[in-house]
């Protein structure tokens, strides 16, 4: 098994893919509920089924493309082909979910029904294989760091900018056509992350070559499910998603109806955030070049607990100066974990080829990949769940009771997901020494035949 270092060319392409990625991810977590709610003006009761059930049917076909990737290999490697493959149905289905027929009430809940679903398995058929790249890309473990670093760099830069463009550039058509601006604003959206699919996939390379050895379904869930490092990365990432998604979901009401600001206070307020969470990818990378990565992980995560707490003590309705500040310190110091965690996933895959002689890539992603959608599918039931809890009501003014639970979500709730993450990485413990000193020679030993799909 050969090692390589990373060009910068390919670490863009690389980044370059998630930016892709975060197109939808970003519009999950950030916009689309406010968009449901409104503009596209779904009962607020409806939103917790569209976001539970649509992402629950993902979930599962996310193990089902991990068992299919790895069992084929083209001459273009095992996972870029499906880059080039789906990325114009990519681009399509985001645009779908984004366009507000003139139909009844009956029939716009099943258009969103059926675009949401459509795009969430395009959304799978190509963010499995893209997430499984690192695994083949290289076998060094800090080229792995550094190629998730560009990655969420670059997953940052397009959140933030689907999250200022979008709702700025749709409110400049006007309420009356709000629904018209947020479809051409995301068509634009749409059309730049089919592009920067085709970049990824000619910019990178797959140098690490497995041979696969297939085996039954149930042989590789019973060596997962004794893998005690990857099952610690998939309650991290349940636990940590939920905790994004909530606070995500509700960043826009929080801006508009708690501080009361307008469309670009709003971008301002998500800007803000996303700013934060690009510069976490700076400092985690330099970070954990002088710190165990995995106690970063860690205690990122306890410490944006107690932000969380202190912000929701802090900060009352209207107060716009502390809410920013407070709102960066969270999303600054909760990203630090991210590079690491994309990181860890390969490690321990190796991990339990060592341990277990057997080596399982495609489900093992295709899991972390169904944890994190059960992540978004529970936290998107519970968003709609709470705003329903809270008398929300979309363009009136909210009741104290209302503002407060619309606090409770941006904070608080959130928050103790996240320290339910910060604790459950405790039980980690492939650091980069034990990794290099147990697991990463002993790989290299393995004979190709030896992994599974």
């Amino acid at each position: 098994m050969k090692s390589s270092k990373l060009s910068l060319v390919e670490k863009v392409g690389f980044g370059a893919g998630d930016a892709a990625v975060n197109i939808v991810w970003s519009s999950l977590a950030i916009i689309i509920t406010f968009f449901y709610t409104d503009v596209y003006r779904l009962n607020v009761a409806h939103i917790a089924l569209l976001g539970l059930l649509p992402r629950l049917i993902d979930a599962f076909a996310d193990v089902a493309m991990g068992i299919f990737t790895d069992g084929r290999t083209t001459r273009w490697g095992r996972y870029r082909p499906y880059l080039f493959a789906f990325a114009v149905p990519f681009g399509v289905s985001i645009m779908l979910v984004f366009t507000t027929p003139d139909f009844s009430y009956t029939g716009k809940l099943i258009w969103a029904y059926a675009t949401y679903i459509l795009m969430m398995l395009v959304f799978t058929c190509i963010t499995i294989p893209y997430i499984s790249l690192p695994a083949v890309l290289t076998d060094d473990p800090q080229q792995r760091l550094s190629a998730n670093g560009y990655r969420l760099f670059f997953a940052k830069g397009a959140s933030l900018l689907v999250n200022t463009f979008v709702p700025v550039f749709a409110a400049r058509w006007g309420e009356a056509h709000l629904a018209q601006g947020y479809q051409v604003a995301m068509a634009i959206m749409a059309a730049a992350a089919t592009l920067m699919f085709f970049f990824c996939f000619f910019t990178t390379t797959e140098r690490v070559v497995h041979k696969s050895e297939r085996k039954p379904l149930g042989e590789q869930l019973r060596l997962l499910a004794s893998n005690s490092q990857w099952l610690c990365l998939a309650g991290a990432c349940v636990t940590g998603t939920i905790g994004y998604v909530i606070r995500g979901s509700v960043g826009l009401y929080y801006a508009k109806y708690f501080l009361g600001g307008d469309a670009k206070l709003q971008a301002a307020f998500i800007t803000v955030g996303i700013i934060g969470n690009i510069l976490a990818m700076v400092a985690s990378t330099w970070l954990t070049k002088a710190v165990c990565k995995v106690q970063v992980f860690r205690w990122s995560q306890i410490i944006t607990f107690a932000l969380s707490i202190a912000m929701y003590l802090m900060v009352g309705p209207g107060a716009v100066v502390p809410a920013f500040v407070m709102y960066f310190l969270i999303n600054f110091i909760v990203d630090f974990q991210a590079p690491v965690f994309w990181s860890l996933i390969s490690e321990s895959v190796d991990y339990g080829q060592v341990k277990q002689g057997k080596r399982v890539a495609g489900l093992a992603f295709g899991g972390i990949s169904f944890c994190q959608k059960m992540g978004m599918s529970l936290a998107a039931g519970m968003v709609g769940l709470l705003l329903t809890y809270y008398h929300y009501q979309p363009d009136v003014v909210q009741s104290a009771a209302t503002l407060n639970g619309i606090a409770l979500m941006l904070t608080v709730i959130p928050g103790v997901f996240h320290l339910g993450m910060g604790l459950l990485m405790f039980r980690y413990f492939i650091t980069d020494s034990y990794y290099n000193t147990n697991v990463r020679h002993q790989v290299s030993q393995e004979t190709p035949s030896q992994e599974m799909s």
